[in-house]
């Protein structure tokens, strides 16, 4: 363990060292990384290898870090997950999105199901088996969306709400819960892929082409590397990232604010959501002005993306084991239960929702519920390498109407709080009403359908081969 006398007197120095290791954790990820191809194979990011090297040295590991160290990453990971939300809404003015936008409300709907279906029938199990069985919290099966549609970051998050509500546990379970979903996700989502090509579901790769994972090289060529923000005003007056993080503290403030004034009405609503809504004020305030030309949306993403990073290593490195251990069957049959329901979610609803290039259009959705959203672009590009199909931009124009609320969202964050209010069955019940209500109201507007997407797939391989046909003919 690193000797006590090694880090300065007082808080603040102390947290700057335990803030040192994690940037050494990150650095050895990120070579790791680099040198075992397999990590890069299968798209796993080095912040998650770096938690796990984390884990591995923590106290219930090797023991070199001690339990005040990895509490405090974890303390962080908190944090951090403010500073991922508050500029999520900031940097875009209210302007009408060109194109496939029927596709982008199927997708919507898609999304909203996918979180539904992963806080309803969990809750609904847990009520009635788990909680009668193993004697687990209340909020036990809500670490399914908060680590599956969620993330690692969601999950972090959370740390706070489960605190406040009396079941600490519930921290290391949701990032326990997360960093299992990635790895079922990406593992069967590439046999799915593989599958669906045999089968012919997918619309661009066919059984002549070579499914490849490999991506270009973790590191960009001198020729090839761009700019990933810019300079919206001059250096001598404020620093870009400064002016920027000056906007997003401001939306954290905001959101402190809303945080106190309805905490005296209900308790437990966490930070992270509420800093979203204070961005949104923020932005709506400097888009009506001609300053709205001086934010920068990239910068807003390198700084998420940091916070993020280091959010990730800290949750996964701060994980307690002996806390896994001691709910390892109820957490099986929670992953084994969710599993098959994504599974449902993609084969049976995808090809209902989706009436053109269902397979791609559902990949995504079922990457990012498993795992995060890049697990999801990554099975997505590896179905349509060329992106030949509308998925890709359908998913991410339907972002801004369920980001805030679900997956992680102001609703994700709710949850914990009703079921302690309404018990788990009632909120159980009410969140698979609220899905049939759903199914039932896109049947009626045309968004769900019989699938013949199968059927259209083979008859479209048909139809080209016939084309083929006459010309080799002449």
């Amino acid at each position: 363990m690193i000797p006590n006398e090694l880090i300065s007197s007082g808080s603040l120095n102390s947290l700057l060292f335990y803030l040192s290791v994690l940037g050494l954790l990150l650095i050895v990820g990120v070579f790791v990384r680099f040198k075992m191809k397999i990590f890069k194979k299968y798209f796993i990011p080095a912040s998650l290898i770096a938690g796990f090297i984390g884990l591995l040295f923590g106290p219930y590991g090797i023991g070199v870090f001690s339990v005040e160290m990895v509490g405090s990453w974890g303390s962080i990971a908190g944090i951090l997950i403010t500073i991922v939300f508050a500029p999520m809404l900031m940097g875009t003015k209210s302007e009408k999105q060109k194109g496939a936008t029927k596709l982008a409300a199927r997708h919507l709907i898609y999304s909203y199901t996918g979180s539904l279906l992963q806080i309803s029938i969990p809750l609904i199990v847990a009520a009635l088996i788990l909680i009668p069985l193993f004697g687990v919290n209340e909020m036990f099966a809500t670490i399914i969306e908060v680590g599956w549609a969620g993330g690692h970051g969601t999950a972090a998050g959370m740390t706070e709400v489960y605190n406040d509500l009396g079941w600490a546990d519930g921290a290391s379970l949701g990032v326990t819960s997360a960093t299992i979903g990635i790895v079922l996700g990406i593992i069967s989502g590439i046999i799915m892929i593989n599958h669906g090509v045999k089968k012919g579901y997918t619309s661009v790769l066919k059984k002549s082409d070579t499914l490849s994972l490999d991506s270009e090289s973790d590191m960009i060529p001198l020729d090839k590397q761009k700019s990933s923000s810019v300079n919206t005003l001059n250096n001598d007056m404020v620093d870009n990232f400064a002016f920027h993080m000056g906007l997003l503290l401001i939306a954290v403030l905001i959101g402190w604010f809303l945080q106190k004034f309805i905490g005296t009405f209900v308790n437990g609503i966490p930070l992270f959501p509420l800093a979203m809504l204070g961005g949104l004020a923020v932005n709506a305030v400097i888009s009506r002005t001609k300053y709205f030309d001086a934010i920068d949306v990239n910068t807003f993403k390198r700084i998420q993306g940091f916070a993020l990073d280091f959010l990730i290593i800290g949750a996964v490195a701060s994980i307690k084991i002996p806390i896994v251990f001691e709910y390892w069957l109820p957490i099986t049959i929670l992953i084994a239960l969710t599993m098959g329901l994504m599974l449902w979610y993609f084969y049976y609803l995808g090809r209902r929702m989706f009436n053109e290039n269902w397979f791609e259009n559902a990949i995504i959705h079922y990457g990012s519920y498993t795992g995060v959203a890049a697990v999801g672009l990554m099975l997505l590009r590896t179905a349509d390498p060329e992106m030949k199909t509308d998925s890709g931009k359908a998913y991410a124009m339907r972002a801004p109407f369920y980001s805030p609320f679900l997956g992680g969202g102001l609703l994700t964050a709710l949850v914990p709080l009703l079921v302690v209010n309404y018990g788990a069955l009632s909120v159980g019940v009410g969140s698979l009403v609220i899905l049939i209500v759903l199914l039932v109201a896109s049947k009626l507007l045309g968004f769900y359908s019989t699938p013949a997407t199968t059927l259209s797939n083979e008859s479209g391989i048909k139809e080209r081969k016939s084309k083929r046909v006459p010309t080799t003919v002449a």
